[in-house]
């Protein structure tokens, strides 16, 4: 990815998942999904769009996958790859959810609020972005870190993308650019949590001997 990454696929020193710096970062993380789950969700129903309901309900799943990694941070790697199992369940169960709310709503008609959708795109965006940048030096720990990571990676291109959406809306006065927006949000969220999956899978195998 970065050019400044080295060449090993293992957390530097100090960046485990014991480093007390990284546990307080996580409930940072976890307060500000919090808070902009309730923010996103209002918005989401008070301006008709489905990108941001999606983006609310990641919002509210990564809370959840944030207490789950809070309580497994002293376990040893088991607990931590079954976590990280439950977190990409999770993931997969979002992205499907997303894409059929967006197929659904295609045939529903009406047109979603582009303001409140580019003004609440942009704070969630300053959101994850300040989250994604503390968690940037434990992106390559194991699954359950991982998944972490990719969460907010993806909470933050999801964000951008709303944000284009509401552009597209504002544009074309249809709802199909927050539509398409919900379908790539969700197709992103299934892709990344199979891609946990297989690395937590392959984490416990050698204690299923």
């Amino acid at each position: 990815m970065s050019a400044h990454c080295d060449h090993h696929h293992h957390p530097a020193a100090g960046t485990g998942a014991s480093n007390p710096r990284y546990r307080k970062v996580l409930w940072i993380a976890l307060a500000v999904n919090l808070l902009m789950f309730g923010v996103e969700v209002g918005a989401g129903l008070r301006s008709g769009s489905v990108s941001l309901l999606a983006d609310a309900i990641d919002f509210f799943g990564d809370s959840a996958n944030y207490a789950v990694t809070l309580a497994v941070l002293a376990s040893g790697v088991v607990w931590r790859a079954r976590a990280a199992l439950l977190k990409s369940a999770s993931m997969l169960v979002f992205g499907l959810f997303v894409v059929a709310r967006a197929l659904w709503m295609a045939t529903q008609g009406g047109t979603p609020e582009a303001f409140t959708m580019g003004s609440i795109g942009l704070l969630a965006l300053l959101a994850n972005g300040g989250v994604a940048v503390t968690l940037y030096a434990w992106r390559e720990g194991d699954a359950n870190m991982r998944g972490v990571w990719l969460c907010t990676r993806n909470d933050a291109l999801g964000n951008i993308a709303v944000m284009l959406a509401a552009l597209g809306v504002f544009g074309t006065g249809t709802a199909w650019p927050d539509l398409a927006v919900a379908a790539v949000m969700g197709t992103l969220a299934v892709t990344s949590g199979w891609s946990v999956l297989r690395q937590a899978r392959h984490e416990l195998k050698p204690v299923k001997t």
